[in-house]
């Protein structure tokens, strides 16, 4: 059972004639005639009935008619669908991104995502950097946002770079220096969090490299309860810049820079199969989405 042929029996019901059916699809008589001989033939029965004046429906014809029409009309939705999914108004966007992420840059990328295509659905799921990689990898999300990573089925997008600066409440006595020595910060009491983080792993580095040991440590599960002890005064921290960006503006939280050690940055990528080819539909126009303003990739 061909398209054409349902175009062709639903147009001759419509008209009640072959021939007026023919001109109004563009084919010749003798190939519309082909093509209702064709679907009666696949459906063993008669649809049209053969009159004087033209064609009439047999009972078998007004049984099948709606569902040829329904037919019809869904070929036509999609192929509407597909028109907007090639523009990037409309779909469903699937996206996976680590912690830190999800919780500080993405809520905004998605603000100014759905200004643009409103009648997108999107899906967030949240995971550390390898979670959200294996998702991508499995097709349960067509884009993560994670840290830099390397493997060969997988392209990167640069999204921005991330620094972690130090952190503290406005009343700590940092608070009257712009540069703080490494040793100065372990005989604090620092907050870590989430021990399965690179980040972890980048601020024990810096202690390692620097041959001091944190006076004491207070590990917590998420970047938003770090931040918070620290606004109490409980400690100080290391944490990503866009994680603390609104608290240094509102100055809930002060920082300063750590003084004879280089940035500790981290770079932060859009990652998708590679053999997704090139990106198209809402993936491009999500991926033409600023990070946020002021990071710069």
């Amino acid at each position: 059972m061909l398209l054409s042929q349902l175009e062709a029996f639903v147009e001759a019901a419509r008209r009640g004639n072959v021939s007026r059916a023919a001109e109004a699809l563009f084919v010749t008589q003798p190939a519309l005639s082909a093509r209702l001989k064709g679907l009666e033939s696949a459906l063993g029965v008669e649809l049209l009935v053969r009159t004087r004046r033209g064609v009439r429906l047999s009972e078998a014809g007004k049984a099948f008619l709606p569902f040829a029409q329904r037919a019809l009309e869904t070929v036509e939705e999609g192929s509407q669908l597909v028109a907007e999914l090639s523009r990037g108004g409309e779909g469903r966007l699937a996206i996976g991104a680590a912690p830190s992420i999800s919780t500080s840059v993405l809520p905004g990328m998605l603000a100014r995502f759905r200004a643009a295509k409103p009648r997108a659905q999107l899906i967030v799921r949240t995971g550390h950097s390898e979670e959200v990689l294996e998702m991508v990898l499995r097709e349960q999300v067509e884009l993560g946002l994670v840290r830099e990573l390397r493997h060969p089925e997988i392209v990167e997008t640069p999204l921005y770079d991330d620094e972690l600066v130090l952190v503290f409440e406005p009343g700590h006595r940092f608070a009257a220096h712009r540069r703080i020595a490494v040793a100065e910060v372990a005989s604090e009491h620092l907050i870590l969090f989430d021990r399965t983080s690179s980040y972890h792993e980048l601020t024990s580095s810096l202690f390692r490299q620097a041959g001091v040991v944190p006076r004491g440590v207070m590990e917590l599960d998420t970047i938003d309860a770090a931040k918070k002890m620290v606004e109490q005064g409980l400690g100080v921290a290391l944490l990503p810049y866009t994680a603390v960006a609104s608290e240094l503006a509102s100055g809930a939280l002060q920082s300063a820079k750590l003084a004879g050690a280089d940035p500790i940055r981290r770079r932060i990528v859009a990652v998708r199969r590679r053999d997704a080819g090139p990106p198209s539909g809402l993936v491009s126009a999500f991926l033409e989405i600023p990070a946020e303003p002021g990071l710069k990739s």
